[in-house]
């Protein structure tokens, strides 16, 4: 199934039908009048901008009514001076009679003579306009850039923030940069050795500095370190090094700078070293000096090079769309297309006042790849409905589209932010192929005073696979490109190299019309999310590992029983398995793995039937409140001041402490555990070594077969043989030495 037959056809969403009209411009015009076209279809009205003294202006707009609000049988299209206010011409027509077109191409426009207002073309009217008007659906090309009558009480210069639009994030690559030497540096102070390090800048970028030299000369050596950036097609930017020399305490001096532009630079794939060059630094004249003519020019020695062999992350790895590397000759093929369906949403809370009433101007983003898609802003509505479909090409399962609503704050009464209401994300491996998921989802926000739901979003999905067998093979895959193995990049760099990817995103998505704002990029793309100091999400996680050891506990606690004997007759029966499988060894992982297969097919039956959303008892947003989420959505540095400070200060040091104190039991047991045998206590690694040698001679002669079945009976003996807690190996560990007492 193409990727064009799936866009051209809407299939999970419901059809809205609108009344298009399409305005291109006029002729035959008075030559001192100002023109500008309104439209009217019953109660709504739409208005193009207006020309001064132009007899044959060109409008180029089009206008969309919803059919199922048009109560008017008539539609009026005026002509009108704006000067004067008066009408040069109409045109009408009758609304059931205008055609329905089911291609998404708008038709040819037509040229129609103007009549005045009694209806009559003659002398008093002059004038021809150029339209098209036709009966369409939102899957209609001019869906985006149509001026929709719901949006007609809203001033003419916001009415831009309100259309829907496809965005597509910017081409990244990493930039390598490894400085080798430099030679023959000029310093301005003599007498003293120099310490010297680079500063290199890319634009959209901080300043990255080297570690100082340690060779105190002016040919000093980095021994290649590594310093990495984010840059965007197209390479516009430049590359500044400085080579700066350390001469007091926050006080430096340039000894030279070279500018190199990136569209020089070259590009690598595979996993070889770029070859070095040479770069002559140019001075940096001072105040007060005069400019001397130099009979050598100092130089920087250094690799550079942009690498295409990566995936630039822009977004929390955990949460990724897009595992591909930036090269595209390196792309595997897709192995299918997801379409999602944008319904509507409901029981939406105000987010602002306009004319002394709550209200909210709610519209929907989407995130997959490096596409972006934004829905067109449905304008004081609790309930909006958009019905709008897009679709993806998928190239890895193990990836999560991302959906969120935000308020539009840039309309009357907005803040001049856009807010948030909620998001969703779903991962693809959760979603059978070619089954139509509808579902509501929460809205659920997180806010300093607590947890907050601010309505539910409808949605439609479908997972369409082109090969069944290639998306398995997908699982046996590595996830990300194989620069990330052969040449990986540490979590310091990865995290640093995501908030450059974050920044360089939003700054160029906020410059399409409509703009995607930074504050809609960054809360979808999720960049520090494990990066908060967060009691909740500590706890969260602990009892998510706790969640996952819970089979293990469960098993634990069903071996316990058979120790006590609980259920004398499944404790019986667990003895005679145990000792058929000691007696036959080789049906141990078969019998293990027929145990999983069991397992599986009993949970089929308790399979998700939709896929999991945002759940409020996993992240115990409900349960912890105050203080716990007030550090959560509070700034580096903090912004609080005083005894709040103080006492937030107190809990940290006693929350750590318990921490601390857990460590030391875990790190007492370790040492216990790798002590036996050296010689700390002379007892016992003599009583350790006289057991061993015991051990290797009863291995040796009795079968393997005997002492694990030995063992098992032992263990699993009748309580009333027992002699009693705590077991002598216990015992025996608890006495061994640890290094605690050497302490501080």
């Amino acid at each position: 199934m193409s990727e064009e037959k799936l866009t051209s056809s809407i299939n999970l969403v419901q059809q809205l039908h609108f009344l298009y009209v399409g305005i291109v411009r006029a002729r035959g015009l008075p030559e001192n009048c100002d023109p500008f076209v309104q439209v009217q279809v019953g109660n709504y009205r739409g208005t193009t901008k207006h020309f001064e003294k132009k007899a044959n202006p060109e409008w180029k707009q089009i206008f969309a009514f919803s059919k199922e609000r048009i109560q008017a049988c008539s539609l009026e299209v005026f002509v009108m001076d704006k000067a004067s206010g008066g009408i040069i011409g109409v045109v009408c027509f009758y609304v059931p009679d205008i055609p329905t077109r089911l291609l998404p191409e708008a038709p040819s426009p037509l040229w129609f003579k103007l009549a005045d207002q009694n209806g009559r073309k003659g002398e008093r009217s002059s004038g021809e306009l150029m339209m098209a008007i036709w009966m369409g659906t939102q899957a209609d090309q001019v869906f985006p850039e149509a001026w929709h009558a719901d949006v007609a009480n809203i001033r003419s210069q916001s009415i831009g923030n309100t259309r829907s639009k496809v965005y597509l994030s910017p081409i990244l690559w990493y930039l390598r940069l490894n400085i080798i030497q430099a030679q023959d540096l000029v310093l301005r102070d003599k007498t003293r050795k120099p310490e010297v390090f680079v500063k290199a800048f890319l634009r959209n970028n901080t300043a990255v500095r080297s570690r100082i030299s340690l060779d105190k000369s002016i040919n000093p050596t980095w021994n290649n370190e590594e310093i990495m950036f984010v840059a965007a097609e197209p390479f516009d930017d430049s590359l500044i090094l400085s080579v700066e020399n350390r001469i007091g305490y926050d006080e430096e001096e340039s000894l030279g700078k070279c500018v190199i532009p990136l569209s020089k630079v070259q590009k690598r794939v595979l996993p070889v070293a770029a070859s070095a060059e040479w770069y002559n630094l140019e001075r940096i004249v001072r105040e007060g000096e005069g400019k001397t003519e130099e009979k050598f020019t100092s130089r920087l020695q250094i690799r550079i090079s942009l690498e295409g062999g990566y995936h630039v992350m822009d977004d929390s790895i955990h949460f990724s769309s897009d595992f591909r590397p930036t090269d595209k000759m390196s792309w595997r093929p897709p192995i299918g297309v997801l379409e999602l369906g944008i319904l509507n949403a409901t029981g939406l809370l105000p987010m602002k006042w306009r004319n002394q009433k709550g209200t909210t101007d709610a519209y929907c983003v989407a995130k997959y790849g490096p596409k972006w898609v934004r829905t067109r802003t449905i304008v004081d509505s609790p309930a909006p409905s958009w019905h709008e479909q897009y679709t993806w090409e998928v190239y890895d399962p193990y990836t999560v589209i991302k959906i969120g609503v935000f308020d539009n704050g840039h309309l009357e009464g907005g803040c001049g932010r856009d807010g948030q209401m909620g998001k969703v994300r779903i991962r693809l491996t959760t979603l059978q192929t070619d089954r139509i998921y509808t579902h509501s989802y929460p809205l659920i926000l997180l806010q300093p005073n607590g947890v907050k739901k601010l309505g539910e979003l409808r949605l439609a999905l479908r997972f369409t696979c082109y090969s069944f067998t290639g998306l398995l093979s997908s699982y046996l895959q590595p996830k990300l490109p194989k620069m990330h193995y052969s040449h990986p990049l540490n979590s310091c760099q990865i995290h640093y190299l995501t908030e450059q990817a974050t920044k360089i995103v939003s700054q160029q998505l906020s410059q399409v019309e409509p703009p995607l704002r930074k504050e809609v990029v960054v809360y979808m793309l999720d960049v520090n999310f494990f990066d908060k100091c967060s009691q909740r999400t500590y706890e969260a996680n602990v009892d998510r590992i706790n969640a996952a050891l819970r089979g293990l506990v469960l098993a634990w606690k069903w071996f316990d029983g058979i120790q006590t004997w609980q259920n004398p007759i499944l404790t019986i029966l667990a003895h005679l398995i145990f000792l058929f499988l000691v007696n036959n060894p080789e049906l141990i992982l078969p019998t293990i793995f027929f145990y999983c297969v069991l397992v599986g097919l009993w949970s089929f039956r308790y399979r998700p039937r939709h896929p999991p959303h945002m759940d409020l008892k996993l992240s115990l947003a409900e349960k912890l409140g105050g203080e716990a989420l007030d550090e959560e959505f509070d700034e580096y540095p903090s912004s609080r001041q005083g005894d709040v400070l103080r006492a937030k200060y107190d809990w940290l040091r006693s929350f750590v402490a318990v921490k601390t104190s857990g460590l030391g039991e875990i790190a007492i047991l370790m040492e216990r555990l790798s002590s036996p045998l050296n010689w700390r206590d002379p007892r016992a690694t003599s009583l350790v070594t006289v057991f061993c040698l015991a051990a290797c001679i009863v291995t040796y002669f009795i079968p393997l077969k005997i002492l694990v079945g030995a063992w098992g009976l032992f263990v699993m003996k009748h309580p009333k043989l027992r002699v009693g807690p705590p077991r002598m190996p216990l015992n025996f560990l608890a006495r061994l030495p640890t290094r605690v007492e050497s302490m501080l």
